[in-house]
């Protein structure tokens, strides 16, 4: 039963005996299955059953999960993001973060050919983190300046210049919501440059 805009993705069935079986192979697939096909670009929806819902984003989750467990100690989720990243399922900013989080990941996937090249040349992981940094800049000036479509010119402050020192956002007058806005997006901002210097 899947949805007419997904009728290229691959579906997946999940039984209640929690199997998962692939319709286009007509065999049964584990989670690790499932990651090697996202690892080679495989689209795919994954169906409970039963209930005909969609639950592909709770087993992405689950794969998540299990590539956590066996990275060991070479983990891709710094456990401060994922504090970070819980605190927003109760905050107003909400909203927000799915798309922010979004655009980000495809802008870092769109650029990692470059990062790649800047880490051979340097072979430092030094030089790697600092190109981390600068496309974490850039993907918080192109959020901001996306936000300022939406918010008619007041979205977040564009980072500083990799050798000037931040300095707090110039007040906005009018507006007590959007003074808010402006202030929460500020200290994500500082969060998310915090994240990118560990």
């Amino acid at each position: 039963m899947a949805e007419s805009g997904r009728a290229h993705q691959t579906v997946i069935k999940k039984y209640a005996n929690r199997r998962l079986y692939h319709t286009g192979t007509s065999t049964y697939v584990t989670l690790e299955d499932l990651a090697t096909m996202v690892q080679n670009g495989e689209d795919f929806v994954v169906y409970d059953a039963r209930s005909g819902d969609d639950i592909t984003r709770s087993v992405l989750t689950q794969i998540i999960f299990e590539q956590e467990n066996k990275a060991g100690d070479d983990n891709l989720l710094p456990v401060a993001f994922l504090r970070q990243l819980i605190r927003f399922y109760g905050d107003s900013m909400r909203t927000m973060v799915p798309s922010f989080l979004e655009f980000s990941m495809a802008n870092f996937a769109k650029d990692q050919d470059g990062l790649r090249e800047k880490l051979a040349q340097s072979f430092a992981p030094s030089a790697f983190q600092q190109a981390v940094q600068e496309q974490v800049r850039a993907n918080m000036t192109f959020f901001g300046d996306a936000m300022k479509m939406f918010t008619g010119g007041f979205g977040p402050p564009a980072p500083p210049a990799p050798s000037q020192p931040a300095s707090p956002p110039a007040p906005v007058s009018g507006g007590g919501d959007l003074d808010e806005l402006k202030k929460q997006m500020a200290e994500m901002q500082a969060r998310l440059d915090l994240l990118a210097r560990k």
